[in-house]
Order: C-alpha cells, then structure tokens, then sequence
C-alpha cells in the first residue's frame, strides 16, 4: 500500500517542488494539496484516509503550528511534518508543542525528504541536522523558551559561534586557535566581533548572552 501524503502550501510554486520531490518515489501518493490550514481541516473533514501531512508554518488564515494543534486532537493517527525555510527556535518549539512529529527545511533533497517520511511513519522523528542540534539546545536551555519572543535578532557566523562555544568551556586564545586551525590573532579578531554583535564588553557576558539567545 502507498503511503498517502497531502502537502499544505500556501506558494503554489512551492507545492509543486515539493510534490515533484515525492513523485520520485512510488511508494507515496500524494492525495491532495491544501493552501492552508484553514483548507486541510475542509479536505480531512471529506476524506481523512491520509498517513502523513506536509506542513508549511506561516500561512495566511490558519498557519501551520495551529493547523498541526487542531488536526492532532481530530485526527491524532496522522503523521505532521513541518516545513520551514528557517530553523527558526521559536517555530521549532511550538510546532513541538503543537503535537508536530518532524521537522524538516524546505531546502532537503528527496532522498532525505523520503528517509524522513519513512522514519516518521515508523515512529520517529524526521529532522534535519541543524534543526536537530537546536532542539537539543533548547531542552538543556529550556529557560530560555519562556524568553523566545524577547530575543534579539543576532547574527552570527558559524566560525564566530565555533570560537564561542570553545570560549565558554574555559579555553585560551591559543588553544582554542589550535581547535580550530585558526592563528591566535585571528581567534582574538573574532571575539572582537563577536562582543561587537552581542554589545557585550566581557567574555562571562558574551556567554550569558549567547545562551539567553540559545546561539550556544
């Protein structure tokens, strides 16, 4: 038997790449496309014979962490993974609340996209690495949820959060700089950025303030 999939896409064009990327694979059979929640919860209400849902998160009418919470209490057999361009902590978490059982980037080839609907349809959990690795922050940090909203938009590049994550186990310049293959003045460059972007004047700041913002 196929595994039945419907997609929830308010950007046609979107649906479309996302259906492309299951038609790859004859075990799934893709039964309909909703352009919201608003819609999905019109077409599970005709026909709810679905094994998993496709969600798309920001949707006009009824996005897609408020779709996932309404069909999990109706339809609590079928499967939901969220769709997202970003990894976003604040989505990640409601969608986790809202009953989600993956979590994918809209980016992932098809053959991840099929690993994931397999391993969710066994009970699982589909998530890309980087979602993957922020959920986990957030469980040791799970203060940090009740402030997600607060937060500041802080951008860092991955090699300045490498070089923070090694500073906040008590490393020297020079050994973090081994860590990382970097020189030590390069190691010392990036701190000074980092305590640029986070408007901080300390290490024991940057730290805090990094975890309060769940970057490390």
């Amino acid at each position: 038997m196929p595994v039945k999939i419907a997609i929830v896409e308010d950007k046609l064009f979107l649906a479309r790449a996302l259906a492309e990327k299951l038609s790859f694979f004859d075990e799934f059979s893709l039964k309909f496309i909703a352009e919201n929640g608003a819609d999905l919860l019109n077409k599970l209400d005709s026909n709810s014979n679905i094994d998993l849902i496709l969600m798309d998160i920001e949707m006009p009418i009824l996005d897609g962490i408020e779709a996932t919470a309404l069909v999990k209490q109706r339809f609590p057999q079928i499967k939901i993974i969220m769709l997202t361009v970003f990894d976003n902590d604040e989505h990640i978490f409601s969608a986790i609340k809202a009953g989600a059982d993956g979590y994918l980037l809209k980016e992932t080839a098809p053959d991840i996209l099929e690993k994931g609907v397999k391993e969710t349809l066994s009970g699982g959990a589909a998530m890309n690495p980087s979602i993957a690795m922020r959920t986990l922050k957030l469980l040791r940090n799970p203060s940090s949820v009740n402030s997600l909203n607060e937060r500041e938009e802080i951008s860092l590049s991955s090699r300045e959060t490498e070089v923070l994550e090694q500073l906040s186990k008590g490393l020297s310049y020079t050994r973090i700089a081994e860590n990382l293959f970097l020189a030590p003045s390069t190691v010392r460059k990036h701190i000074e950025n980092i305590y640029k972007k986070l408007q901080v004047h300390s290490k024991i700041e940057a730290i805090e303030k990094a975890r309060q913002n769940n970057i490390i």
